[in-house]
């Protein structure tokens, strides 16, 4: 009787997450998967399309380009603030475990916390083509300045530069942790044998922290794939379709041409792609999952 009440107090509990998990994202996602495969409108009813919407997203360049820049700014993205985020973790469990380091991480953590769209226009302002902070530092070295968000060619480097340095202090809290729970008499004993700081870094540390970098690549890669807010801020896919990514297509057909139809197939594209890459991720570092 004891053990009925333990179990129906337990399912009491959890009643309540299962609940919200399934109004908003068990159950949309049932209804986008119906809604793909018709034309919908919101104001009238559902129209029966078939594979209608899949067909068009074939020959759609949006999409094309879309899943093109969302392929390269994820290529570019999450290696470096992986890299970059560990490096720096290093950096100050080895040398800053005080209030200067504190100080470090929690100035770091600032655009983490910060609003995406003031993220993007602040980035704006550093890349403008006219006194931007970024031309004139290249200029010290006879570089001329560069239209980064007026090309199409830097338009979507100029979003990964914003969006690392955006996350990188994300991931370098959890790197980080993750350095401090290694035994320090590894890297004492590392010490006594002569080893230099980067092999230090390169044997011990890196190798110990291979569990925290598959979590970190996963979600960078699934976070890339979903990049939204700070491409509407900073270009709203421009110049031309060069900064175009596979969320802006699904806001652009939702609420722009109330497609919720075509919005759907879109969507259920984009969960196909991150899961085939996290499934992939996780057969490449299954002995780290």
């Amino acid at each position: 009787m004891r053990k009925n009440k333990d179990v129906l107090a337990a399912y009491l509990y959890i009643l309540p997450s299962f609940l919200l998990i399934c109004v908003f994202s068990i159950i949309p996602i049932f209804m986008a998967i119906y809604f793909s495969f018709t034309k919908y409108n919101v104001m009238q009813p559902p129209q029966w399309v078939g594979l209608g919407n899949y067909a068009r997203m074939l020959s759609d360049g949006f999409v094309t380009a879309a899943i093109t820049n969302t392929f390269w700014y994820t290529v570019v993205v999450v290696p470096v603030q992986t890299v970059l985020s560990m490096v720096l973790a290093a950096v100050l469990a080895s040398q800053y475990q005080n209030r200067y380091g504190g100080f470090i991480k929690s100035s770091m953590f600032v655009p983490v916390i910060s609003s995406s769209v003031l993220v993007g226009t602040l980035w704006l302002f550093l890349l403008m083509t006219d006194g931007g902070m970024i031309n004139q530092i290249i200029g010290l070295f006879g570089i001329p300045a560069v239209n980064w968000m007026g090309r199409t060619q830097t338009a979507l480097l100029g979003i990964c530069m914003a969006s690392i340095w955006k996350n990188v202090g994300y991931y370098l809290v959890i790197f980080y942790a993750g350095i401090m729970d290694i035994p320090t008499s590894l890297y004492e004993a590392a010490r006594v044998d002569g080893a230099s700081a980067l092999q230090q870094f390169s044997r011990i540390t890196v190798p110990m922290l291979k569990p925290i970098t598959f979590l970190v690549v996963i979600l960078g890669t699934i976070w890339s794939f979903q990049v939204f807010d700070m491409v509407y801020t900073m270009t709203n896919g421009g110049p031309g379709r060069s900064t175009v990514t596979l969320v802006l297509v699904i806001y652009t057909s939702a609420f722009k041409e109330f497609n919720m139809g075509y919005a759907s197939a879109v969507s259920l594209l984009l969960l196909v792609i991150i899961l085939a890459i996290s499934g992939a991720q996780r057969l490449i570092f299954r002995d780290q999952a």
